[in-house]
């Protein structure tokens, strides 16, 4: 199956060299390009993507607040968004995290480290970059839970078991990692990790590792 690329910049260059490289790989395709975040959002809208490739810089409206608009409106929630940037910050990281991105990379990745996240995110897995997740940590281990009422509810109706297993995402592990350390098959593993994902709503890995920081999940697993 292919998968279909969105792509979101305000360089044409960039957007050009990306084009190129996406199009030559046998399993991708893109099918809207744009250059401002308001443009993205109508052209998502339109081509309905797997992935979008969003700057998190642009003109007129930001990726980040693109990112927000495009993950809050129910008919993209297929849609999966890989932020692309040179600003590899605490703050931008989080931004995007919370807006609803499911992954973060800086623009110095490697051709090959570009196309394999896409799959990855396209996958509905959860993609940070080493130097993004050492800052993702670091800013929710150092500040107060933000919205841990307003979460009760999804809280309490994720089991124990749910539970164990949105820390175990949230500290990076695989399907197959989470499966090993629980003694646990693989597919039981993901089938506890969609529960999950749907008791607290979710859209993926990403969100997940969001929640379970925001909500002191994290601190509450520090045994694990």
């Amino acid at each position: 199956m292919t998968i279909r690329i969105a792509l979101a910049d305000d360089q044409e260059l960039l957007r050009a060299t990306f084009k190129l490289l996406i199009d030559a790989a046998p399993d991708m395709e893109v099918v809207a390009e744009a250059s401002t975040g308001a443009e993205a959002i109508e052209r998502v809208r339109e081509a309905l993507p797997d992935v979008v490739v969003m700057d998190i810089r642009m003109p007129d409206l930001d990726g980040v607040e693109a990112t927000r608009r495009i993950s809050a409106d129910r008919a993209l929630a297929a849609v999966h968004i890989l932020m692309l940037t040179t600003f590899e910050t605490d703050d931008l990281v989080i931004a995007a995290m919370r807006a609803g991105a499911s992954g973060f990379l800086g623009k110095g990745v490697t051709p090959a480290v570009l196309l394999d996240a896409i799959r990855t995110v396209a996958a509905g897995e959860s993609l940070l970059s080493p130097a993004a997740t050492t800052a993702l940590l670091r800013r929710f281990l150092s500040t107060p839970v933000s919205n841990a009422a307003a979460a009760l509810p999804q809280l309490v109706a994720l089991t124990a078991r749910e539970r164990e297993i949105a820390i175990l995402v949230a500290r990076g592990l695989s399907n197959d990692e989470i499966a090993e350390r629980l003694v646990i098959s693989p597919a039981t593993a993901k089938t506890h990790v969609n529960r999950a994902m749907t008791k607290v709503h979710a859209r993926d890995r990403a969100q997940l590792v969001v929640f379970a920081y925001e909500n002191g999940l994290m601190a509450t697993g520090s045994g694990l």
